[in-house]
């Protein structure tokens, strides 16, 4: 360590790393609250040395001062006069305290690390995370008082009181460490005992935290860790973090971190060896911190919320950002609602000049108004469900850019929020006012309604239901609600939990897919009850059937097609796999003619299962690719038996192949039976829309990473092909022909709970890591039961994953080349660091997965949008 004189002005004020500040020597070195009782001491004596800390082996000398001098820190505090005689003690004073901090700051010379190791180790090893005892000793105490037992506290709650409920078996052995260090041996701790346990693991110093996790390593405090030592906390970790794969592999990996820090087999590591294992090991491999911190800065700076004083001006703000998000969405809702008044507005003008209006008055004009807007919204609704023709219209026309083609369902709900609204005007309006009125109307009024209803006065309600016109109002109105309740999310999700036996039957997709399929007997019903009419006699103005005649025959075109191309597509099974998580795996043979393109999905038919349901996959292989496949997972009632048939025919997994039950039919050694299936597709999806941009962030949660798979290896492909016509085109004639596939860059990032997920895409995540040699993909892996990087849970973890991807290239938690990032992304960081990469382009953000990120990734993309020169177009997927 190396010492300067600078005589530049003192400073007061401490910082860490490149920066200055007091110095105080003394017999206590308590934390910075604790600082005046230092300088109390009656019979000591104090220096105050103002240093600069330029890195890990260089401090600048900027001041010495008495203790007692005027201006310093302690004659602040205590106003003592200064006493010359004691310079001689006070330098010795200065050489201990400056031998003491390259003690406590660096290690034997060869060894020193640099500053992004000290850095990392600061940041490591926190037993107090923000997630846990965030409130401090107060919190600590109050539960304490709560689950003492006769003043002490049980091991068995430790956790519990500490905040680490969810990770009780390693509180565990934090406490056995503890209580080892002070000679505790009984399993109960008092308040004072725990406030010495709190105040260790809650240490900043980062030499304290790293003592307490040795010591929890070393059982039997030896002050040495043996393999077997190693083995237990290797096992400890991997419960916690819910790390299957590193539990069974454990006196492995025991073996390599012995392998790794035993240079001289001696049967065991030291705390040295642990100390440089945290300081020097590699972080993960995540090029969010690469970025120019220039850049990143000035991005930040444009990040920052500017509050709008003037409230007008704050909505119009609001306003004009809504418009410019959802403009598709406006003009296609404004131009329906438009039309549903129109024809209102047309009924209601029409049946207020007719003789019933004065028998009736307006409420025969509602209950008009409100039918025709029915029979547009019933011959409207048909249109957002044919999957054909949507599928034509965004991928061959340019409609996409201003029909919000994506949207489609969610149309399809609005309209029929509007059939909703339309049956409660017709119906509401007929039978709380119009029949009542004509039931009570006089004779001289009846006489102009005689040629609608007869010569004889209608008696009671009776005559309306019983009649062609009441009946069949009635039944339509029966199996809508039917249709209606059972396709909200708490059935069709199969949600309710509490259910009888009986009515459970009515949960889950199957029951929403065969009451949908009652609008076969509506819409007969609603074309009889459009004929029967009780006030229009003429056919040209029983108008029902005019309105449904195109959407029927359209739809019943889509099915036809559906129907003809689904027998003629039959497939053959190629590979089955059953992975962990309930994912199945079907690779399939690819039909003749079929083209597709990647983030579009097809419907699947088992006749085993039923030979009239269908249901929609995402397609996981490349428009290249000889093969078709799908990779489902088991959520509900049709899942599960298709993944039960298939796992009948499939044989425990081989050594070499991941997944849990496998069948290779080309195999010559595979005879099975494979269960029949039909596909139908491929229909359009948001995702397909990736040709569109130069950069793609792509964010898939869990089974949500299936078509962007697909776009994966779409690129991945491209860039083979690209090669290969670029190593054809020198070889003829010494040209290096350009490329014409649009996407230049992607970022993938794959969240998942379980370390099982994985194997789902082991082999692409491969291909990608060797044949991407230029980086065009960036792949992020996250698994969120990992607990984050810093956190004392997951550092031996993390040690781990840095020992093995170094010596053997493998991932310890994805068993993949891609390193596994810990806990959850920082989104905003993700977002900040495609935008600092990719100045003044657009990048098409393309999202699958559960709802509940929707929100912040959309919102993160308006933000960026709006304050930086990058655009990011937001697309979801609908499952």
């Amino acid at each position: 360590m190396e010492i300067e004189e600078n005589p530049l002005p003192e400073k007061e004020s401490i910082r860490v790393g490149g920066h200055s500040g007091p110095l105080v020597t003394g017999s206590k070195t308590r934390s910075n609250s604790n600082l005046s009782a230092r300088f109390k001491e009656d019979d000591q004596c104090y220096v105050e040395v103002t240093l600069d800390v330029c890195d890990d082996n260089t401090f600048v000398l900027r001041n010495i001062r008495g203790a007692d001098e005027p201006g310093s820190t302690s004659a602040r505090i205590e106003g003592r006069p200064s006493l010359a005689s004691q310079l001689s003690f006070k330098l010795k004073k200065v050489s201990h305290e400056l031998k003491r901090m390259k003690s406590s700051l660096s290690f034997k010379k060869v060894d020193q690390p640099a500053k992004p190791g000290v850095a990392r180790a600061l940041k490591g090893l926190k037993f107090m995370t923000k997630n846990v005892c965030s409130e401090g000793w107060l919190e600590i105490e109050m539960r304490f008082d709560e689950l003492a037992v006769d003043g002490t506290l049980p091991k068995s709650v430790f956790a519990q009181c500490i905040g680490m409920k969810e990770s009780s078996e390693f509180a565990c052995e934090v406490f056995d460490a503890l209580a080892r260090r002070r000679g505790i041996t009984s399993c109960c701790v008092t308040k004072e005992e725990l406030r010495e346990f709190w105040e260790q693991i809650s240490d900043h110093s980062f030499n304290a935290r790293l003592q307490t996790f040795f010591d929890m390593v070393d059982k039997n405090a030896d002050g040495r860790i043996s393999e077997e030592e190693v083995k237990e906390i290797i096992t400890l970790s991997a419960s916690a973090n819910n790390l299957s794969k590193i539990l069974e592999q454990a006196e492995e990996y025991a073996a390599l971190i012995m392998e790794e820090l035993d240079h001289d087999n001696l049967g065991y590591i030291d705390l040295h060896n642990l100390e440089m294992l945290l300081l020097s090991g590699p972080t993960q491999s995540s090029n969010l911190e690469t970025d120019s911190h220039i850049q990143s800065r000035l991005l930040s700076e444009k990040l920052v919320p500017t509050k709008e004083y003037n409230p007008i001006r704050r909505w119009c703000r609001r306003l004009s950002y809504f418009v410019e998000d959802n403009w598709k969405r406006i003009w296609v809702i404004v131009l329906w609602l438009l039309i549903c008044m129109g024809l209102f507005a047309w009924k209601f003008i029409q049946y207020r000049h007719r003789e019933v209006y004065h028998v009736m008055g307006y409420c025969v004009c509602i209950a008009k108004g409100g039918a025709e807007t029915l029979k547009f919204n019933m011959a409207l609704i048909l249109l957002p469900v044919c999957r054909n023709t949507i599928t034509w219209l965004r991928s061959k026309t340019k409609l996409g850019g201003v029909v919000p083609f994506d949207d489609n369902i969610n149309f399809h709900k609005v309209i029929a929020f509007g059939i909703a609204v339309g049956v409660g005007l017709h119906a509401g309006s007929h039978l709380t006012c119009d029949f009542p009125k004509l039931l009570h109307s006089t004779n001289d009024q009846y006489d102009k309604l005689k040629p609608f209803f007869g010569q004889k006065r209608p008696d009671d309600y009776w005559w309306f239901v019983k009649g062609t016109e009441g009946w069949t109002g009635v039944v339509m109105v029966a199996l809508m609600l039917v249709a209606y309740t059972l396709a909200q999310p708490w059935f069709r999700r199969n949600r309710l939990r509490n259910l009888p036996k009986p009515l459970k039957k009515l949960t889950g997709f199957n029951a929403f897919w065969y009451s949908h399929h009652l609008f076969l007997i509506v819409y007969i019903l609603f074309i009889i009850h459009g004929y029967f009419l009780y006030l229009s006699k003429n056919w040209d103005k029983k108008t029902t059937w005019m309105y449904l005649a195109f959407p029927l025959i359209m739809y019943a075109c889509e099915r036809l097609l559906r129907a003809f191309r689904s027998g003629y597509e039959t497939v053959k099974i190629l590979k089955v796999a059953v992975y962990p998580g309930n994912v199945l795996a079907l690779h399939m043979s690819k039909p003749q003619g079929l083209k597709y393109t990647s983030g579009q999905y097809i419907y699947i038919n088992c006749s085993a299962i039923s030979p009239f349901q269908w249901h929609p996959f995402s397609i996981t292989s490349a428009p290249g690719d000889d093969y078709l496949s799908v990779h489902i997972r088991t959520l509900g009632d049709w899942t599960s038996q298709l993944k039960y048939i298939f796992s009948q025919v499939c044989q425990p997994p081989s050594i070499e192949h991941s997944g849990l039950l496998r069948a290779d039919i080309e195999q010559p050694n595979i005879h099975t039976r494979m269960p029949k299936l039909l596909i139908d597709g491929p229909y359009g999806a948001p995702a397909q829309d990736y040709k569109n941009y130069e950069v793609l962030l792509l964010v898939g949660l869990g089974i949500g990473a299936t078509p962007l798979i697909s776009i994966v290896k779409d690129v991945l492909n491209n860039i083979k092909r690209q090669k290969e016509l670029e190593a054809q085109m020198l070889v003829e004639n010494g040209v290096k022909r350009k490329s014409t596939f649009a996407t230049k860059r992607a970022y993938f990032y794959w969240i998942t709970r379980e370390q099982g997920s994985f194997e789902w895409f082991r082999g692409v995540m491969n291909e990608v890591a060797e044949n991407d040699l230029d980086g065009v993909i960036e792949l992020h892996n996250y698994c969120t039961s990992v607990y984050e990087e810093g956190d004392a849970r997951s550092a031996l973890i993390t040690m781990l994953q840095s020992i093995n991807h170094a010596k053997n290239g493998v991932d310890v938690v994805s068993g993949t080349r891609v390193k596994t990032h810990f806990a959850r992304p920082n989104w905003r960081n993700v977002f900040k660091h495609v935008a600092v990469k990719h100045p003044d382009q657009r990048v098409g953000v393309f999202y699958c997965g559960a709802h509940g990120l929707v929100g912040e990734l959309k919102r993160l993309a308006q933000d960026f949008s709006r304050k930086t020169e990058t655009k990011f177009d937001f697309h979801k997927e609908n499952f």
